[in-house]
């Protein structure tokens, strides 16, 4: 298995579609203005945040049970180009780019360093071979005081690895629950 670089993410998101939309350079500023980073880096891609939000609440004294997520636990946020994020809980969001992965490819995600600095997780699980879609981000505030999320600018970055051999059975072969999903998709059973 081998890391791939900017070289190989620019070539399969150009031929086969796999980032769209895709910045083939890193943007640091939009308009003049510094933004958190995305596009094509050295060995990954830094993917950024739409302005489409789900932010949890306790309002009603729910239990939070993966296998029967109560949706009433989020409330939605979009439209403002950030979202803010109450102290100690989180937020859904999904990215802008709809990624499609090779059959012979894993990626890891992995925060920015400047949400991390400043006490805020993201959390992404592997995007695994064959999977399809937007990628729904969590984003938790692990600090006392309100935090803010900015949409359209990075927020975390993916890193491909591509295997020996393509696998076995893939996660469009397995027909994963979360295939080709799009907008904010909350936990399925």
């Amino acid at each position: 298995m081998s890391i791939k670089s900017d070289k190989w993410i620019r070539r399969m998101a150009e031929q086969h579609g796999m980032i769209e939309p895709f910045s083939p350079e890193l943007v640091r500023k939009i308009n003049g203005q510094k933004i958190v980073s995305y596009g094509t880096s050295s060995y990954g891609y830094d993917i950024r945040c739409a302005d489409e939000f789900r932010v949890f609440t306790n309002i009603n004294s729910t239990i939070v049970d993966p296998k029967a997520f109560d949706p009433q636990s989020f409330v939605e946020v979009s439209g403002k180009g950030y979202c803010v994020i109450p102290p100690n809980s989180f937020a859904l969001a999904r990215t802008v780019e709809y990624f499609r992965i090779p059959r012979s490819v894993l990626t890891v995600c992995l925060g920015k360093s400047t949400y991390a600095r400043c006490g805020i997780i993201v959390n992404v699980t592997p995007f695994e071979p064959e999977w399809e879609g937007y990628v729904t981000l969590e984003f938790s505030n692990t600090t006392p005081l309100p935090a803010k999320i900015y949409a359209g600018e990075g927020c975390a970055q993916v890193l491909f690895f591509q295997g020996d051999e393509p696998c076995e059975t893939s996660y469009k072969d397995r027909n994963g629950k979360y295939q080709g999903q799009h907008g904010v998709t909350l936990p399925r059973a």
